[in-house]
């Protein structure tokens, strides 16, 4: 009989589920390391979410017993400053394409979460983790500063404990992690799967325009001083408003009956 072909291992599954689109991590033989080929399979499935009206919110998640160890080191070795440039761009990218998707993304955590992995958690809008995770910045073990894994995590993170994770490299465990707000929730590992689909299905019965607008408002006016970021707010809730969603939302509060959303 012939042989049955051989198929190609996916760096990542896109799956949607009842307008939750389900994102995963496929590279489990290297602990989930962001490699190019995840990264670019990773932006290519954010940017069809991103145009699919359907999908209403997005988990990240992982096949295996580790999260993401980051970086995958073996393309990391031996470049030169060109190579490193359009390495750490594919990671920026995708990155920034988590941060200014108009639709929330949560991180499903079952285990170590490291480096960049460490930064994709921090990145996304909300984590749910397993009691069993942990999370570490240890790129100064190896002798270089996790500088790019830093610039999400000091976002979610106090000063300090951001500064202690990037100074030792010391793995923390979950507990503390929620503690620092690196993550939302801490669950047991055998309800990990269902208390996130349970947060997504919650968050999916909002108004998905509202989210579309309020989500990249909220991380920009972060940037900015109280008065700039209130004249964004304003400007951002009147055009809701004006837009015709809220006066549903608004109807539907009134009239003590669910809301019947456009999109």
């Amino acid at each position: 009989m012939p042989e049955e072909p051989v198929l190609p291992v996916l760096p990542a599954l896109l799956d949607v589920i009842d307008g939750i689109a389900i994102l995963t991590i496929n590279n489990a033989r290297k602990r989930n390391a962001l490699s190019l080929a995840v990264l670019a399979a990773l932006k290519t499935h954010l940017e069809d979410i991103r145009e699919d009206p359907g999908v209403r919110v997005v988990v990240v998640r992982s096949h295996g017993p580790a999260f993401s160890s980051g970086y995958d080191l073996s393309e990391m070795a031996g470049r030169d400053e060109e190579g490193y440039r359009s390495l750490f761009a594919a990671y920026a990218e995708v990155m920034e394409a988590i941060r200014l998707l108009p639709k929330p993304v949560i991180a499903q955590v079952q285990g170590l979460a490291t480096a960049a992995g460490c930064e994709l958690v921090a990145r996304c809008d909300l984590a749910v983790a397993s009691d069993t995770a942990s999370f570490a910045t240890p790129g100064v073990l190896m002798g270089m500063f996790c500088t790019t894994p830093a610039v999400a995590v000091s976002r979610v993170v106090p000063v300090k404990k951001a500064m202690e994770m990037l100074l030792t490299g010391t793995p923390i465990p979950a507990r503390e992690a929620l503690e620092a707000g690196l993550i939302n929730r801490v669950v047991p590992p055998e309800e990990l799967e269902e208390r996130v689909m349970a947060l997504a299905r919650q968050i999916s019965g909002g108004s998905l325009k509202a989210v579309a607008t309020g989500k990249p408002a909220f991380y920009r006016q972060l940037e900015m001083d109280p008065p700039a970021a209130y004249k964004l707010a304003e400007r951002v809730m009147m055009d809701d408003l004006l837009a015709g969603e809220a006066q549903e939302g608004i109807a539907a509060r009134l009239e003590k009956r669910e809301p019947r959303w456009s999109g």
